[in-house]
Formats: C-alpha cells, sequence, structure tokens
C-alpha cells in the first residue's frame, strides 16, 4: 500500500525491505549505533535483565531484530507493526532464536495500541516509522501516553538533511529547488516524509519529553562517489561510521538520526 495519505503498510515490498535494509551492511550499521545508544542509556538493558526485566514496547519492529534480542536477555517485549508479512517474518525469526512465545504479538496500526495495552512502558522503540505515516505529527504524543514516568524512547528516523545533502553531491539540484513537490517512487524505499531534527525535537518537546543523545547514522559513507582508501575495507568503513556517529558536526549528516529521550515526568 503506497498511497500517501495512509500510513505506509509494507506487505508489497516485505522481501526487498528484508534484503535491502536489514540484512545489508547499512541495516547492520544502523542496529549497532541504536544498540550502542541503547545500552548507555539503559546498562540495565544488558546487565541486570533476568533480575528486572524491563516492558519494552516495539512500534513499527520490522523484522523483529530488537524484539528478538531483548526477549533473548529476558525483557518482556510488545512487539507492533502494520505488516502482517512482516509479523509473519519476524515470528519465524523468533521461533528460530527460541523467544516466539516470549514476545506479545500486535499487528496492527500503533493508533490502537493504546486501547490494547493498559501497562506503561520502560523503553518504546521506535525506528524508520514516523517517516511512513500520513500524519507523523500523532505518533510522538501517541507514544508518550505508553511511557512510564522516566520511561526512554528511541526514536530513528530518515533525515531530511541526508536527502538534501545527497542530491547536492550529485548534482540534482532540480531535486533541491523542487523538494516540496517531491514523490517517490511507490515501488521505493525512500520515504514520503522524511524530517528535520528541529521538526522532530519539537515534536518530542510538545510531548513533555526530554533529548538524551542523537547520534547520526551513515555520516558519511552514503556521500563517497569514488571508493579509495580505507573505503574498500567494509570493516574500516563500519568502525569509521560508529566512531563519527556522535561526534560534531559530522553526526548531522547522518541519512537517518537516532534520539534517546526520556519523559520528564518523575
Amino acid at each position: 500500500m503506497s498511497d500517501q495519505n495512509n500510513d505506509r503498510n509494507f506487505d508489497d515490498l516485505v522481501d526487498r525491505f528484508e534484503l535491502r535494509i536489514h540484512n545489508s551492511s547499512k541495516g547492520k550499521l544502523r542496529q549497532a549505533i541504536i544498540w550502542r545508544d541503547l545500552v548507555s542509556a539503559l546498562p540495565a538493558l544488558e546487565k541486570s535483565a533476568y533480575e528486572k526485566p524491563l516492558r519494552v514496547l516495539d512500534v513499527g519492529g520490522g523484522l523483529g531484530h530488537f524484539s528478538i534480542k531483548l526477549a533473548q536477555l529476558g525483557h518482556y517485549v510488545v512487539f507492533n507493526d502494520l505488516s502482517i508479512k512482516m509479523t509473519k517474518k519476524a515470528k519465524i525469526l523468533a521461533k528460530k532464536t527460541g523467544v516466539v512465545e516470549k514476545i506479545e504479538w500486535q499487528t496492527g496500526a500503533f493508533q490502537g495500541l493504546i486501547d490494547q495495552i493498559k501497562e506503561e512502558f520502560d523503553l518504546i522503540l521506535c525506528h524508520a516509522l514516523i517517516e511512513w505515516l500520513a500524519q507523523p505529527e500523532q505518533l510522538i504524543p501517541s507514544l508518550t501516553m505508553m511511557l512510564k514516568p522516566g520511561g526512554r524512547l528511541s526514536l530513528c528516523f530518515y533525515h531530511r538533511a541526508g536527502i538534501v545533502y545527497r542530491n547536492l553531491i550529485k548534482g540534482n539540484f532540480n531535486w533541491v529547488k523542487n523538494q516540496k513537490n517531491y514523490l517517490p517512487d511507490p515501488c521505493s524505499l525512500t520515504p514520503y516524509h522524511p524530517h528535520t531534527f528541529p521538526e522532530v525535537q519539537n515534536w518530542l518537546n510538545n510531548s513533555g519529553l526530554s533529548i538524551n543523545s542523537v547520534s547520526g547514522i551513515r555520516v558519511f559513507s552514503d556521500y563517497t562517489v569514488q571508493k579509495r582508501g580505507g573505503l574498500y575495507l567494509p570493516e574500516e568503513v563500519f568502525e569509521m561510521e560508529l566512531s563519527f556517529s556522535q561526534q560534531e558536526p559530522y553526526k548531522w549528516l547522518g541519512r537517518y538520526l537516532h534520539i534517546m529521550a526520556h519523559s520528564c515526568s518523575n
């Protein structure tokens, strides 16, 4: 379903999504940066899960990599995705790792979660979802309602500055000049509504959330026109991306931004 008046459902592109996003080097880099930020904000994710498991909600959970990892560590996880096919694939992966019964599976729009789930969460994950919504401004207020006082939100989104910068480098000046009229290919994995950091920051502030950290994801490797030197070595590219993902000013060139925020209520 690619109607921009509706939230994007990836039932039609689930196999391509799996290949291009989750099982690619880009996908692995995104997972590594997000996991580093999660553990930095919540050391209990790794250290004391079975003594005091956290309640985690994974909204737009895709193929379930974070849900599965957290369930393996002993946390209570609720997985949600609009796509029936995506959820089915996530369940297959969870079954292979022995945690399918440890995850609560919710298939459907995130808007219905508030009525279905009564308990609040210590951590809410929401990665690469807000840019695919017809009404993105509704997402963060809805998630905040399900977050415990002092709870954490992990929000990753496609960064408008990244796509503008890439088109500048490629010389696509007409695109840059007319980006407000840009309509992506309905079969593309380029989002309908890439957002700016100030825009997302405003939604967070208005919802009573305070930002703890911001990381850029793919701050240079997407922009290299010609490979040379260390660019031929994937492990070195990975290491440098991790290193510069939180450094000023480079992180602001990320194709995605990952924000860790917390509820200001105590």
